[in-house]
């Protein structure tokens, strides 16, 4: 590691150093240390800024150079799966159960992990206590009564951070990305944000801006009106059936 990035203060509402001070190698890199109170968290990302640091390592922030952003009419699903998914009896809700899904995507095996997970005890807490603050949200797709698949994020105005997804069943995950584009694409909300783009995100659609294209669609979005508190009323129940329909016009 660089040890001349810069160490946060203690106090949560300090600032955080100009994002373009990050580092190109690792790239985005621009502090460390701190804590994980919604003070911190919430400047953190209305700055573009995310933690991201392994159980043996102190907070670690980053701003990458690129940024993956789905545009919410944009999130790509195959000929084939919007078939299989006429006959799905899959139904997608909102926050109705944030801690499981998290919980879920912290233990989700992953390649390269060596059974490490960077969604720590902490970052943990540090979220549930964001959702209950009305804050963070988790988008839980559901077989029957069986929990299979979700993704959990941040609202910033009318920005969606997006964290972490997971599946228990094939495709799940998909689902949770594909409703949640097509709700918030109905509330005015343009975009989510991925973070980093990896292979399954690209096959989604997923955009790759430079830096200082996402931040000022940051900062556009931030303070516009949002939808503060719990989702599972305004979200609704939406059956994973309804993203086939565009592939049937």
């Amino acid at each position: 590691m660089n040890l001349r990035i810069v160490q946060l203060d203690d106090d949560p509402r300090a600032s955080f150093p100009p994002v373009m001070q990050a580092l190109a190698d690792p790239d985005g890199l621009l502090a460390f240390g701190g804590d994980l109170s919604p003070t911190r968290l919430l400047n953190a990302y209305r700055q573009g800024i995310f933690p991201w640091f392994s159980e043996d390592e102190p907070p670690l922030w980053w701003s990458p150079s690129r940024r993956a952003v789905f545009r919410t009419d944009g999130v790509h699903l195959s000929s084939r799966r919007r078939r299989e998914l006429r006959k799905s009896a899959l139904v997608v809700r909102a926050d109705t159960c944030f801690r499981r899904v998290i919980e879920a995507c912290a233990h989700l095996p992953r390649p390269g992990q060596d059974g490490g997970t960077w969604i720590t005890g902490a970052m943990v807490e540090a979220y549930v206590e964001l959702h209950r603050l009305g804050h963070a949200h988790s988008i839980e797709v559901f077989d029957g009564g069986a929990l299979v698949g979700g993704l959990y994020g941040l609202a910033i105005g009318r920005m969606f951070c997006g964290e972490s997804m997971y599946s228990a069943q094939t495709g799940a995950s998909t689902v949770a990305l594909a409703t949640l584009a097509m709700r918030l694409h109905a509330w005015g909300w343009p975009l989510i944000d991925a973070q980093v783009p990896n292979g399954h995100t690209r096959r989604l659609g997923v955009e790759t801006w430079p830096r200082t294209a996402y931040l000022q669609a940051l900062e556009a979005l931030r303070d516009s009106d949002g939808l503060p508190g719990t989702w599972t009323r305004d979200f609704g129940e939406i059956h994973a059936s309804s993203l086939a329909r565009p592939a049937q016009v």
